[in-house]
């Protein structure tokens, strides 16, 4: 006599192919009038949560290291050019204006060069903007009685000379008041200063008052006088504690030096992915034998370190958050399993195999992690959005450097982390799922 089974488990509606499937449905719709329909919702509220932490940690790990770096390379460019008998920025040997890559640099757009592993790779840009430089250590000094001498304030600065070819954009966005400074012109050097709000606040200085900057050049002291004309505040407490801008006339005639001699030249690239090719590019095919080429990078190591150990962090969280939700899971499908052993004895009774009615319960886990991986997208991007929009979350901008909490939102981070959360937990529900194997039509048709 020919079996019955065989005909239901393979009819044209319900083939092999669509028939766990199709009952993962069914189950799934009839969920809602189980007992086990808590156990379901707290399933998709950890892989919501789960994913939600995952998209808010990797938005704030990316802005936060996105907002840190762009600060950091705004204030300095991303490569620097010096002279190679001068190994420090304090008292650098002069480089003359006159070199020949100072006009062409910025003319290379792409550059093709080779991967440590031997691979010939292209650039995605070139060099974007050139810019020269003077640094010049000194110590404001501000009298506040001019009949006492001891009622002074003292601050040590970095005056930071820049000229006609120098880019304000960066400085700009961070003016708190006033304006940027003066160039000089050929018959006059221009005074203006441009010092940080932290150093403002600390002298007690405002936007008009002048003061004077004691340096030390050839064994001699010099001084000098300067009026603010601005106020900027970058967030970077390092910086914004040491630098001021001033016209790299007034450093030049400090120094002894020519219009044409600088300390350096800035060099800001089109694609920050390029800035280790483009640095190597420019130590080894354009600068001559007395000069170098490094990166800001390379100069300000612990800063980008600590940015690096960032990454760290978010492997944690992504990893922890994923383990709850594998747990979850799995649990939730050990009961799931459990509450329908009746149906799988009938199922098994009816010829169904140990691994049609195993993809059953995973179509099933699937179900419920597609729909906790929904709502935990709509929670993560929405409460990103809001930080973004409204920034109601405040960070020590002395600690952290910036003032609110930086969101950098990308479509395939996002993407990826929701196809790698899907792939993992389904791979790990096949573990719980073998509990099936030990279900037998006998004891399920005894029991029921």
């Amino acid at each position: 006599m020919v079996p019955l089974s065989p005909f239901i488990i393979h009819h044209s509606s319900l083939n092999f192919v669509n028939f766990p499937f199709f009952i993962a449905r069914r189950v799934a719709a009839a969920g809602s009038r189980s007992f086990a329909r808590l156990i379901i919702y707290i399933a998709i509220a950890a892989v919501a949560l789960s994913i939600s932490v995952m998209i808010i940690a990797t938005a704030l790990i990316s802005g936060f290291k996105s907002e840190i770096s762009s600060k950091m390379f705004g204030f300095w460019g991303h490569i620097h050019i010096v002279s190679a008998a001068g190994n420090t920025t304090l008292e650098p040997k002069p480089i003359s204006l006159n070199v020949p890559f100072y006009r062409s640099l910025d003319s290379i757009r792409t550059l093709a060069y080779e991967t440590p592993e031997g691979k010939t790779m292209v650039t995605h840009g070139g060099v974007k903007h050139v810019q020269a430089y003077i640094t010049k250590p000194g110590i404001i000094t501000v009298r506040r009685n001019k009949d006492d001498d001891s009622k002074k304030n003292f601050e040590g600065v970095i005056l930071k000379g820049v000229g006609k070819d120098y880019d304000w954009t960066f400085l700009n966005e961070h003016l708190v008041e006033g304006r940027k400074i003066l160039n000089s012109t050929d018959s006059a050097l221009s005074r203006d200063i441009l010092i940080s709000q932290t150093t403002a606040d600390r002298l007690l200085l405002k936007n008009g008052d002048k003061f004077i900057v004691h340096f030390i050049q050839e064994n001699q002291e010099k001084k000098r006088v300067f009026q603010v004309c601005g106020l900027y505040k970058t967030g970077l407490e390092e910086y914004d504690r040491k630098f001021a801008i001033v016209d790299m006339a007034q450093l030049q005639d400090l120094m002894g030096w020519g219009r044409d001699s600088v300390s350096g030249f800035e060099v800001v690239v089109d694609d920050l992915r390029d800035l280790d090719a483009v640095n190597e590019y420019i130590h080894k095919e354009v600068v001559p034998s007395d000069m170098y080429a490094t990166t800001v990078r390379d100069e300000q190591p612990a800063i980008f370190q600590w940015l690096d150990l960032q990454d760290v962090n978010e492997q944690i969280i992504i990893g922890l958050m994923l383990l709850v939700s594998i747990i979850n899971m799995a649990t939730t499908l050990l009961i799931l399993i459990l509450e329908r052993s009746n149906m799988i004895g009938a199922l098994k009774a009816l010829g169904a195999t140990n691994w049609s009615v195993q993809k059953i319960f995973l179509f099933y886990g699937a179900i419920i992690v597609g729909a906790g991986l929904l709502a935990g997208n709509v929670l993560g991007v929405g409460l990103s959005w809001l930080q973004q929009r409204f920034h109601f979350i405040k960070l020590s901008e002395a600690d952290y450097y910036l003032s609110v909490a930086p969101i950098q939102l990308s479509f395939w981070n996002i993407a990826a982390l929701n196809l790698g959360v899907f792939a993992v937990t389904l791979v790990f529900l096949c573990l719980p799922s073998f509990l099936v194997t030990t279900i037998t039509p006998v004891k399920t048709l005894r029991f029921k």
